[in-house]
């Protein structure tokens, strides 16, 4: 290939993995789907890989897609480190902060954040960086952040921390799954001898189901991203508990469907942060937003 792939066709790839369909992904990026269609396309000819399979039905990220993906975010995420880099060459009496998040947060909630930080504090730079829960602590206790947001059911030790949201899990399945016409819930048994598809070791999501269950759930697949995770799930590999973040469009448009359980999968969300009690500046303003929201 003698040229880069465009970036705005990768992003309205994500977003397709993100939010269950090329419609979806459409509206989330601002795009016509005309011409989120021609996008998608000229991406798989650019690439020469096959990214969607369409049907009358809608179009759903086959398995190189689903690959493709993951990679994008990373060179997404690296172009946004660039043109923050590049931002900061220019203001470098700026204040400058380093947040670690995870999946859930940084995909769902994070965003929203920053952009009312950035209406109060336009001048603060923020780099962002990814992780499961178990990341994020590990980068807040080796100082590679300032501040850290995580999900799990419990207080984490040796940190500062605050609730600034809720979240809920739900079970998951997709419409042609025969728990999608149960009408009695899920019990915690049945969850313990179903094998699922689940997020990787130390992801706050894995851990709380864990906790919910009283014991280590069955994987038949582990993925390192909620994306990765429902894309498998709307393949019918197996049914998966995700936040209820990571899974509103795909239930409001009937691509996955909601299975009620007997367990009470709810989890609280969390600013982490180590020294004083009392955080100052950017953070500060940050923490305050997210309890806002």
């Amino acid at each position: 290939m003698t040229n880069w792939p465009d970036l705005s066709a990768l992003e309205l790839l994500v977003a397709v993995a993100d939010h269950g369909s090329l419609s979806a992904g459409a509206r989330a990026t601002g795009v016509a789907q005309p011409n989120a269609s021609r996008s998608i396309a000229r991406l798989e000819r650019h690439l020469e890989v096959t990214l969607l399979h369409r049907s009358t039905h809608g179009s759903t990220l086959t398995d190189s897609g689903l690959l493709v993906v993951e990679w994008s975010r990373n060179v997404i995420q690296a172009a946004r480190e660039l043109s923050e880099g590049a931002r900061s060459l220019a203001t470098d009496s700026a204040e400058s902060i380093v947040v670690a998040a995870s999946q859930t947060v940084a995909e769902h909630l994070l965003p929203s954040w920053l952009g009312a930080l950035r209406e109060t504090h336009p001048e603060v730079r923020v780099e962002v960086h990814v992780h499961n829960t178990h990341d994020v602590l590990d980068d807040l206790h080796e100082a590679r952040c300032d501040l850290g947001f995580i999900e799990g059911p419990r207080p984490p030790r040796g940190v500062n921390h605050l609730v600034v949201a809720h979240d809920e899990l739900v079970l998951v399945v997709p419409p042609q799954h025969r728990w999608a016409r149960r009408r009695s819930p899920v019990t915690e048994l049945e969850l313990r001898e179903t094998p699922l598809v689940m997020r990787e070791p130390g992801s706050g999501t894995r851990v709380a189901l864990d906790e919910a269950l009283g014991a280590p759930a069955r994987p038949m697949v582990e993925l390192a991203s909620n994306a990765a995770v429902r894309v498998s799930v709307l393949s019918g590999t197996a049914p998966a508990v995700l936040s209820r973040l990571a899974v509103s469009d795909a239930l409001a448009t009937g691509t996955l469907c909601e299975v009620r359980t007997t367990l009470g999968l709810r989890r609280q969300l969390r600013a982490v942060w180590t020294g004083p009690r009392r955080l100052r500046g950017a953070p500060a303003e940050l923490v305050a937003i997210a309890k806002r929201s």
